[in-house]
Formats: C-alpha cells, structure tokens, sequence
C-alpha cells in the first residue's frame, strides 16, 4: 500500500501544479495578463476603405464578447463624455489641429481600463496608421503586460472597392455598416437594430474613393511591412463572399487553440514525465 499512497500524493501534487503551469503557458504563449482566459482577443484590423472591416469586426466582438475601438467613433465618444483626454483632443480639433498619436493612444488605454466590453479584449480599427503609432500602441500594451495576437489584413484590388464603396449605407450613431447591394439593410434606409436611418457618407464616391486608397497605401504599407516582421501579420482575401471572410478569421483564431493544445498537451507530459524534460 505504501506504493499506491505514494504514487496517490505525487500525483495530487502534480494535478495541484497543473493550473498554475498552464496559466504561466498561456502568458507566455499569448501575452496574457493575470486572470485573463485563451478566449481573450488582441488584434488590428488593416484594410482600405470598403473592404469589408465594418461586416467582420462586429462579428469578432460577438464572439469574443470584446471591445470594438474604431479610431473616429472612440475620438467622438471621449469629445461628449469630456474626460481629460477629450477635453484636449477637442480644443486640437477646435484650433484645426491633428490630435497627437500620444493622446490616440491614451484614449484606447482608457478604453482597456474603464469599458466593460474590453474585458474579453479589442479590435483596433483605423489605428495604427503609421509605424510610429504601432511602436506607441505595442509599447503601451507591453506596460500593461500585453501583446497583439494579430494583425489581420483584408486585401481586396482597389478596382473592386468602386462597387462597395458607392453602395454602402452607414447607420453614423453606433458606424454599423450596410451595402445596397451586397448586404442590404432589412428595410431600405434603415438600421436592423434602431430603426433609425442610414446614411450615405458625402465622400463615397469614386473620385473621393481613388484618392482615399492612394493615401491609404502609401500610409499602410510601412505598417503591413512592420506586423509582418513580428510575426502576427496575416493577409485574407477580401474579395470573397463575406461568409468565405468570415471563415478565413476563424480558422486564424482557432489555429491559436491549436497552438495552445499543443503546447499544453507538452508542458502536461513533461509533467507527467519528468525524466523526459
């Protein structure tokens, strides 16, 4: 019996190890903080104007019961709540200035800090622009002992974006996005979840569109260049029915679950097995 009882403690003692082994995993596989689970989500939206990040991103944020931060909408929500950070990005935007990408970033730690929704993660949308801007955001997020899972880029031929662009129906309260054609609205003009009327945005148009992707490119291309060099930068193909897109973001999520398995499968047989380590 001496055995059995010996072989019953060494294996409690391994079981009571396991928890705090894998969670310690999973920082160091996904840049957790404490308390936070796999399904947690840290990712950058990339795409030109009509690609199709208005459709996907409240998808991710109903699966992952996230935060969906658009830059502009972000912006306009700290400008009428007055918080100290829209205070000073409102007396820029009054003077006709270009709030500064400190304050930008600021604002998305707000975010992360004080809005419930962000508990099961964000989508940045619309941010960052610039390499300097993603060194700023990975810097804040480091500090807050973070990382970005992905960087998901949605390419489409800009060709293509003429026919998206000059249909697309906008519902300005909450940036809900619809298209004429493509993804109708389930009353014309109006919004599936208010009732309220969309609009169509004054610069989509195609002349407004060529000169929106011309600076698009030529701002986004050092940023794709940069998330590659990490290692989270991941293209999908744009072009597809949004259903096919849809499908493309979830098997880049699940193949983070994949990785995770993996990985615990083999810190659990090191356990297991410690001469093996």
């Amino acid at each position: 019996m001496g055995y059995l009882e010996d072989e019953v403690k060494r294996l409690h003692t391994v079981l009571g190890n396991v928890e705090g082994r894998l969670k310690a995993l999973e920082e160091r596989q996904f840049g957790k903080s404490s308390g936070k689970t796999a399904e947690e989500i840290r990712m950058i939206l990339i795409g030109p104007p009509g690609a199709g990040k208005g459709t996907q991103a409240p998808k991710i944020k109903e699966k992952f019961s996230c935060c969906h931060l658009a830059t502009g909408d972000m912006l306009r929500s700290q400008v009428a709540k007055k918080t100290p950070l829209g205070r000073e990005a409102k007396k820029i935007m009054d003077q006709g200035g270009l709030v500064s990408d400190d304050i930008v970033i600021g604002m998305i730690k707000e975010e992360l800090d004080h809005n419930p929704e962000c508990k099961g993660g964000f989508i940045l949308d619309g941010f960052p622009r610039t390499v300097p801007q993603a060194v700023g955001l990975d810097s804040m997020l480091q500090a807050r002992k973070q990382t970005l899972q992905h960087a998901v880029e949605l390419q489409i031929d800009d060709a293509l974006l003429v026919a998206r662009i000059t249909g697309r129906l906008v519902h300005p309260a909450s940036g809900r996005s619809y298209h004429a054609t493509f993804n109708p609205p389930q009353k014309p003009m109006t919004d599936d979840v208010t009732g309220e009327p969309l609009v169509q945005r004054s610069d989509d148009n195609a002349e407004a569109l060529k000169k929106r992707l011309a600076t698009y490119h030529q701002q986004t291309a050092p940023v794709v260049d940069y998330y590659r060099n990490t290692g989270i930068w991941k293209a999908i193909d744009a072009s597809q029915e949004p259903n096919q897109v849809w499908k493309s973001l979830l098997a880049i999520f699940d193949g983070d679950k994949a990785k995770a398995q993996s990985s615990g499968a083999g810190i659990l047989s090191r356990i297991a097995h410690p001469s093996r380590s």
